[in-house]
């Protein structure tokens, strides 16, 4: 980088002017479909959905060719992959929805994240000797928070959607009773994961031969118990799952596997509606999850960071822009470590702060544009947090959108199966901090607003969020990926606005992350060259080159045409973005 340039990042003196070179400005029009394109995304004139998995992506597409509306097809998308999906789609988890209203611009959040049961306590993952016991976090029956799913479509569909609970569920249903085709990921999936699940017998019956044996690819595996966990939802609502036969067997299950879930936490649990944390970046909107995601205020936080710097100019993936990315990241994630968690259980969490362009500004300043900062400390051990997540996006023929991350946490999610319900339940209460002062082993930051307690949400990086301008939808967008989920997100956005990407070459373009700590960087393979890699060594970074990060199914609307530009992410193999 030319050294002038050099001193005006590092002292965050980049004029407006400069930040808005032609690249960057021409960039700002918004959603770029060009013939000339070399990677293009799906086009539909009326509506749009993308979809980790093809099947739910085909039952989403039928409800709106049907008149239903984003909603609508969301939570029947939601509930198919509970079928089609099994090691993310669920039941027995937990998530988040925006909903976009185009008539009048607003856009609401649906929380239905997991809760703590009645018996948690803070130091409930903690050995004899204060140590954290990661087996019982994980894969253990105190590892399952209280379900949320079906409260939570219940709740957008009788608030926002057109449709009975019962017409959204048919198509999950007869998935179920007739069976779904084995695809090549179910299949390498189930093997990979063998032995977690069949430690459990109900687990083994679904997704393992009578014999032991493997689904291979083209097989049907039918799944009849969930079809009747399915229907008694359809015909009894959520009181079908959280009251009655099915509660008494999630709290059967629970206590079999050491834990402890009442028939009183099932009972009580409520999905609630919030209001999303919103700010701007280079003339649009930005719409995202409010806590307890920790998605919607640091994605913010990044990208005011990033509006300071011409990163247009300096290039997509080059040293300079990664190194600005990897600062802003660094800071964000530090904040999200000590102030984030629970909204009902912190109440001085300094949101406005963190999500203001003021203190975007003070970060920047600390920002050296020729030297990586030094994350403190430098032993360090996160809570684990699953990339075993999935999103999908929805537009419908009125502009109406519908983002939503929902997740069991790991893969499978705790690996138990209820017995006679057919569905997996969470591993989620991982997502606390295993104990006071063990965010980190100094114990510099104990970070008490994720510490567990009764009926409490933990906190997640879930990021489901909606880009618009002049109240108008430009995009809707989010990914799984556990703590890369952030990161992802404002990338995408990042390519659009900045450097002029349609949809899918946004989504399909090379990422980065950096978590604060360890203090590395991940690029995934392909996106950086050896001299980058060089150059930002030399900055003071450690660099690993990887995989895949993040499965970013999103949607962007023309501005000329208004018609819907639908991206399934490439690094899930049955991805589909399907419109009409």
């Amino acid at each position: 980088m030319p050294r002038p340039l050099c001193a005006m990042i590092q002292t965050g003196l980049v004029s407006a002017a400069l930040a808005l070179t032609p690249v960057a400005a021409s960039a700002q029009e918004a959603a770029i479909y060009s013939s000339m394109d070399a990677v293009h995304p799906v086009w539909a004139k009326s509506a749009m959905v993308s979809v980790q998995e093809k099947v739910a992506a085909e039952v989403g597409l039928q409800v709106l060719k049907d008149g239903g509306n984003a909603v609508d097809a969301g939570v029947a998308v939601a509930l198919a992959l509970a079928v089609t999906l099994p090691r993310a789609g669920n039941l027995g988890g937990g998530g988040f929805m925006l909903v976009h209203d185009a008539k009048s611009g607003k856009t609401k959040a649906i929380d239905y994240r997991e809760m703590a049961p009645a018996s948690a306590t803070r130091d409930m993952y903690l050995d004899a000797e204060g140590n954290a016991d990661s087996n019982l976090s994980r894969f253990h029956g105190l590892a399952v928070g209280v379900p949320g799913t079906v409260a939570g479509l219940q709740l957008a569909l009788e608030t926002y959607g057109t449709m009975t609970l019962a017409e959204a569920a048919a198509p999950a249903i007869r998935l179920a009773e007739d069976g779904i085709t084995v695809t090549a990921d179910l299949a390498d999936s189930l093997k990979a994961l063998e032995k977690r699940l069949k430690a459990s017998p109900a687990s083994a019956a679904i997704f393992y031969k009578p014999d032991g044996g493997f689904y291979e690819p083209g097989d049907t595996l039918k799944q009849a118990d969930l079809a009747a966990t399915l229907r008694k939802i359809a015909d009894e609502g959520p009181d079908g799952f959280y009251r009655g036969a099915v509660a008494e067997a999630i709290s059967s299950a629970v206590a079999d596997a050491g834990g402890s879930m009442s028939l009183d936490d099932l009972a009580n649990y409520k999905a609630v509606i919030r209001e999303p944390v919103s700010g701007t970046y280079r003339g649009h909107e930005i719409v995202s999850m409010p806590p307890p995601s920790s998605g919607g205020t640091h994605i913010i936080q990044i990208l005011n960071v990033m509006e300071g710097y011409p990163i247009g100019f300096l290039g997509h993936n080059s040293s300079d822009t990664i190194h600005l990315m990897a600062e802003a990241m660094k800071r964000a994630y530090a904040d999200r470590s000590e102030y984030l968690g629970d909204p009902d259980f912190n109440s001085d969490m300094p949101i406005p702060r963190l999500t203001s362009k003021a203190y975007a500004a003070e970060q920047r300043l600390s920002i050296n544009a020729e030297r990586a900062s030094v994350s403190s400390p430098t032993s360090f051990t996160w809570p684990a947090e699953s990339s075993e997540t999935t999103h999908f996006s929805v537009v419908d023929r009125d502009r109406n959108a519908v983002s939503l991350t929902y997740t069991l946490e790991f893969g499978y999610g705790s690996g138990i199966v209820v017995p006679g319900a057919g569905f997996l339940l969470n591993n989620e209460m991982g997502d606390f901090n295993a104990g006071p002062g063990l965010t980190d082993d100094s114990g510099l930051i104990g970070s008490p607003a994720n510490l567990a307690r009764p009926q409490k949400r933990m906190l997640s990086s879930m990021t489901p969020s909606i880009v618009a301008r002049d109240g108008r939808l430009v995009a809707v967008v989010g990914s799984p990926g556990g703590r890369t989920i952030i990161n992802t997100v404002a990338q995408v956005i990042l390519n659009v606005i900045d450097f002029g990407m349609n949809i899918q070459m946004a989504v399909n373009a090379p990422r980065i992350h950096h978590q604060w700590l360890p203090d590395r960087i991940s690029i995934e393979g392909g996106g950086a060259s050896a001299a980058t890699v060089e150059r930002l060594e030399a900055m003071g970074h450690t660099v690993r080159m990887g995989g895949g990060q993040g499965s970013a199914n999103s949607i962007m609307i023309d501005p000329r045409t208004r018609d819907r530009l639908g991206a399934a992410d490439p690094r899930r193999s049955d991805a589909g973005a399907r419109g009409h």
